[in-house]
């Protein structure tokens, strides 16, 4: 059974376009399941897996009290595999077309306000470079909405200041132009003029974002920068870099801006907002990022 797994996992990433960390967490998802399987005595192949089997499964994971996200992003994992089986004649019927999806529980993200992200950005000292870093990623991370994965990511050459905005790489490769406010655009400059330079060493990659030893930053070190400024701004909320991702959004759609735009700038990879983004050229999303964002 196995065997099929490899088949399904290069089909997520070549045909679904699948980002790898997404991939991984099928995989893992997926192994789990084909071990609870192997050690049923009443299969011994894909065709004997019942929606009974799927169904003792799913209620093996409810004794480790996985979080209701990991037990439906588990369930949607299966459903996609056994779809991929049925479509690829490895399976005559779906054993897992008929079940019932586990109920979300719906969960508001943190907020912050716009205050407190003034805050939070204000408390950053910018005498030393990592300060002046540090206050262009809490900017850059409000003022584009970027998830901090795309921030890490993010290359000297994918700056385009004349034209006032980035080029990121989202989920599955997914390239996007997001504009640049005023405000960040001058924060970016003054950091990639007086700070970079300071901690780019020889070997260094064309990362904008580095470390004292002048290597790309990692996810973790972007959390570690963001917690160590709100803790400083005295701000008692749950922050991590995607708060400032989601407060970017609300505070983007309190101030008037259209939906569409605002899936765009957030890097949505759903059909319908591709189609809308061939609809929107730069000048129109700069227009609108100027008119609606309170940092632009």
């Amino acid at each position: 059974m196995e065997n099929y797994l490899h088949e399904y996992l290069t089909m997520l990433q070549v045909e679904k376009n699948l980002s790898l960390n997404t991939i991984q967490a099928y995989k893992q998802d997926l192994n789990v399941y084909l071990s609870f399987l192997g050690e049923q005595e009443s299969i011994s192949s894909l065709s004997e897996i019942s929606q009974k089997n799927i169904r003792q499964f799913i209620r093996s994971l409810s004794k480790i009290d996985l979080a209701p996200a990991s037990m439906a992003r588990i369930f949607s994992s299966i459903r996609s595999y056994h779809a991929f089986l049925t479509d690829e004649k490895y399976l005559d019927e779906n054993p897992s077309l008929q079940l019932v999806a586990p109920k979300m529980p719906k969960k508001l993200p943190e907020i912050l306000s716009v205050e407190e992200i003034d805050s939070i950005i204000q408390t950053v000292e910018t005498k030393t470079a990592i300060g002046k870093r540090d206050k262009a990623i809490l900017e850059i991370l409000y003022s584009c909405g970027l998830r901090v994965s795309e921030l890490c990511t993010l290359s000297l050459g994918e700056v385009f200041f004349e034209e006032g905005v980035i080029r990121v790489t989202g989920k599955g490769n997914k390239q996007r132009m997001v504009p640049l406010g005023k405000n960040i655009k001058h924060i970016l400059n003054e950091y990639l003029i007086h700070a970079r330079p300071g901690l780019a060493k020889k070997s260094s990659i064309g990362a904008v974002f580095l470390s004292r030893n002048g290597k790309a930053l990692t996810r973790m070190s972007i959390f570690n920068i963001v917690k160590k400024w709100v803790k400083t701004a005295e701000i008692y909320k749950s922050v991590s870099p995607h708060t400032f991702r989601h407060s970017f959004a609300t505070h983007m759609l309190e101030g008037g801006a259209d939906l569409r735009f605002v899936q765009i700038m957030l890097g949505h990879s759903d059909i319908s907002t591709t189609q809308i983004y061939t609809h929107l050229d730069k000048t129109t999303l700069s227009e609108i990022h100027r008119q609606y964002h309170p940092r632009s």
